[in-house]
């Protein structure tokens, strides 16, 4: 597993704001990353932020925010302890970013506080200003006590628990932010949380002790990974608690295991947006940096003669937004960094290498991650991954949501006119009376070809012109006719170029249909115009002008193809249709065949049975897999490509369409037309699959060695490639026993080599690798 060569990083915008509004506390911490550590630039500035920098602040932070679009911002008030600049000090600085942002972007205004000097005055003051709060508490009085002291040894934990009824009361609780606490091994970790708990807090942030490789972690014992094993107890309550409040490591993790962002700097891949403002005005990284060495946050800028793009462009800061490419060569080839994501910079730190190392937590780290998905993976895999029905419920939703997105975006365009609000409204009637009609339609595969090709011409700026009108009107009928509908009903349909397909019905042509009074009406434009479609129950009648005539949806004619189906029967073959009259059908990598006749249609019809026998009597549990979830089959032409439906790849293909489609060469033989509808129902099924579960996530970061390319791939194609060749070598094997002209040699080795690299690859979730473990099972049996 290697990392992919890294583009340059695009300059990131600050959105969180870190203020120093006072350098000094009123507690002697002594884990304090300020005091206690290496960086002691907080002796040479002022001790509480002027109104002179508030200003400042505030005027460089509402340009930050205008010229990125920024929809919000968040500014965090800190020290040492923000409390000791007072009430007034600090009403300065909200009313000047209040003002100052007012108009150009929200603000979140936010105080992290020890709590000792918290009281209705701060309190009030908050409540004006929107201000919420964070309280710094390590558990309960025994676990506090061993850090949160006082200069003269004398607990703080009764004023802080004080603070935290105030806080706590109706009035305030909407202020609450929730609690930090410092983790201590030598502290009982079912304490420490209960006594969390117990506050009610609207969220609970752990935070490992800063250190780095030249000041390690205090280790009772020795142990390397004794914060994990700490972390874990915790996660264990919580859970068994039900996981009564939002713990932020915690949902961190899960959130990255499935696939998702990262909730905080500490952990994951995302770029860091925050910059800190000191009392004097300097802009600087994040302070957790002083732990490293003096000087380790510092940028060279101020407030008075920089801008925060300035900043931003500062390379310490770039450092901590390249991703994958920002931490160490041994990060990177660690199927957990994607959730860890190295640690926190400042953790990483080792004279003489700087910052590019494994975090001194990596042990702790690893263990967390690993133990955290073992401990959620039965419940935290994708449903859709292991149960067909919940994936093909998720598609159907999915279309939904693709067609309703396209009626907004069209709306919002200006590009839906009469014809599309008509047929939309058409829909609407026919969910209510007959739903099972829409959905029918809307499951049609093709339909989805429709919904992403328009979407895509909306998105590039090329408004799809009449076309969506078209199809939808087309659709409508369909589900009106599909329905029975009412007798009053009517679907008015734009048709062109004299053929109006209706999805899963069939194919109308309106050449000569029209009368002369119609034709005087219609679109000059590729012979457009505009019918109406009536359901009879057995059929539909369709007027345009004066002329009406009625067809039977299985009555063949001149101007009516239906598409034919295929009872299926016989070894396992599933009904079906034979979609070769969709003009959208041509999505594959061949193009599809013209309609087929009559007797091609027959002769094709055994050739596919005979495969389907062929599968069953070799393969059987994979025969009923590849027909689980199959409707239509559409036949390709290029003769050629008969032989390559014998490799993996194959020439059935899955398009980008909906699920339940297969594109299969019309002229291969049965063994190919076999092996090419297993290979590629096995590669629509993935498709399908990652469409509506996350297998993998940063897909492209990281290029993986393939047995079978001779350059790296994303983990994407390294997938797609194993999860077809696994099923390909089964059909192999078992057909060189059953006698049926097969060698019984395939790649196997290469298959247990691609599947060890996929297993160990970072980007995978945890459905991601249920979906390679299930793999690797299919493989390593029955052989």
């Amino acid at each position: 597993m290697e990392a992919a060569g890294a583009a340059a990083v695009p300059l990131v915008p600050f959105r969180e704001f870190v203020v120093k509004v006072h350098s000094r506390c009123d507690l002697a911490c002594d884990h304090c990353y300020i005091y206690e550590h290496a960086d002691q630039s907080w002796r040479r500035r002022p001790a509480v932020v002027s109104d002179a920098v508030a200003e400042r602040f505030a005027r460089r932070l509402a340009e930050h925010a205008a010229t990125h679009r920024l929809p919000s911002v968040t500014v965090i008030l800190l020290g040492g302890e923000p409390l000791l600049a007072g009430p007034e000090r600090l009403r300065t600085l909200c009313a000047a970013l209040t003002r100052a942002l007012d108009g150009v972007s929200a603000l979140d205004l936010r105080i992290h506080t020890n709590g000792l000097r918290l009281n209705t005055a701060f309190l009030d003051l908050f409540d004006a200003y929107g201000v919420k709060v964070g309280v710094s508490l390590d558990g309960d009085r025994a676990a506090n006590d061993r850090h949160r002291r006082f200069a003269n040894g004398r607990t703080s934990h009764p004023r802080v628990l004080a603070a935290l009824a105030l806080l706590g009361q109706d009035r305030y609780r909407h202020l609450y932010q929730g609690l930090l606490c410092t983790v201590d091994v030598e502290n009982d970790p079912l304490a420490v949380f209960d006594a969390l708990i117990a506050l009610e807090p609207p969220r609970i942030d752990f935070l490992l002790p800063h250190a780095t490789w030249e000041t390690p972690p205090a280790r009772p014992g020795g142990r390397p990974e004794a914060y994990a094993r700490w972390l874990l107890r915790v996660f264990d309550r919580w859970e068994a608690r039900g996981r009564p409040v939002p713990v932020r490591m915690f949902d961190s993790l899960l959130s990255t295991l499935r696939g998702g962002p990262s909730l905080t700097e500490s952990l994951g891949l995302a770029p860091t947006d925050l910059v800190v403002v000191e009392t004097d005005g300097t802009l600087e990284q994040a302070d957790s940096l002083k732990t490293a060495h003096e000087g380790a946050a510092a940028t060279g800028f101020d407030l008075f003669t920089h801008t925060f793009d300035e900043v931003a462009a500062h390379p310490g800061i770039r450092a901590r937004q390249a991703g994958l490419a920002g931490v160490s060569a041994a990060c990177r080839r660690c199927p957990v960094v994607r959730s860890c994501g190295g640690g926190l910079y400042a953790h990483r730190y080792r004279a003489g290498s700087g910052f590019d190392n494994p975090s001194v937590y990596c042990t702790d780290l690893r263990e967390l991650v690993d133990g955290v998905e073992a401990r959620t993976a039965r419940t935290a895999v994708a449903p859709e991954s292991a149960d067909p029905a919940v994936r093909a419920a998720s598609q159907q939703e999915l279309t939904r949501v693709l067609l309703a997105r396209l009626h907004a975006d069209l709306g919002l365009t200006g590009a839906a006119g009469e014809d599309w609000h008509r047929s939309w409204e058409l829909l609407t009637a026919v969910e209510a009376a007959a739903p099972e009609a829409l959905d029918a339609v809307l499951a049609h595969p093709y339909t989805r070809t429709w919904l992403l090709s328009d979407l895509d011409s909306l998105g590039r700026g090329r408004p799809p012109g009449t076309a969506p009108a078209r199809r939808l009107s087309a659709l409508a009928a369909a589900a009106l006719v599909r329905g029975g509908g009412r007798p009053e009903a009517v679907a008015t349909v734009v048709h062109r170029g004299g053929e109006l397909y209706l999805p899963t019905l069939g194919l109308l042509r309106t050449d000569g249909l029209r009368d002369a009074d119609a034709d005087a009406d219609a679109d000059t434009e590729g012979g457009a115009g505009r019918a109406e479609i009536r359901a009879t129950g057995t059929g539909f009648r369709v007027r345009e002008g004066r002329t009406e005539r009625g067809f039977g949806l299985s009555e063949e004619g001149p101007r009516w193809q239906p598409v034919r189906r295929w009872p299926g029967g016989g070894q396992g073959a599933p009904p079906m249709a034979v979609e070769d009259l969709d003009p959208l059908r041509d999505c594959f990598s061949r193009p599809p065949r013209p309609r087929l006749t009559e007797a091609e249609a027959a002769h094709w019809q055994r050739r596919v049975g005979a495969a389907w026998e062929l599968l069953h009597r070799t393969v059987p549990g994979l025969a009923r897999e590849t027909a689980a979830g199959l409707g239509t089959l559409t036949p390709l032409g290029d003769a050629g490509a008969a032989a390559g439906a014998a490799g993996a790849g194959g020439a059935a293909g899955a398009g980008r369409c909906g699920p339940g489609v297969l594109g299969v060469p019309y002229a291969a033989d049965v063994r190919g037309t076999a092996l090419a509808l297993l290979t590629g129902r096995r590669r629509a099924e993935l498709r399908e699959l990652t469409e509506v579960a996350d297998l993998y996530a940063l897909d492209g970061e990281w290029l993986h060695a393939s047995p079978w390319r001779e350059r790296p791939v994303p983990v994407s194609e390294l997938l797609a490639e194993v999860y077809v060749r696994v099923a390909a070598e089964r059909y192999r094997r078992s057909e060189g026993r059953g006698g049926g002209g097969g060698d019984g040699a395939g790649d196997g080795a290469a298959i247990e080599r691609a599947l060890d690299r996929v297993s160990g690859a970072a980007e995978l979730t945890v459905s991601g690798r249920a979906v390679v473990a299930r793999m690797r099972r299919e493989f390593e049996s029955g052989w």
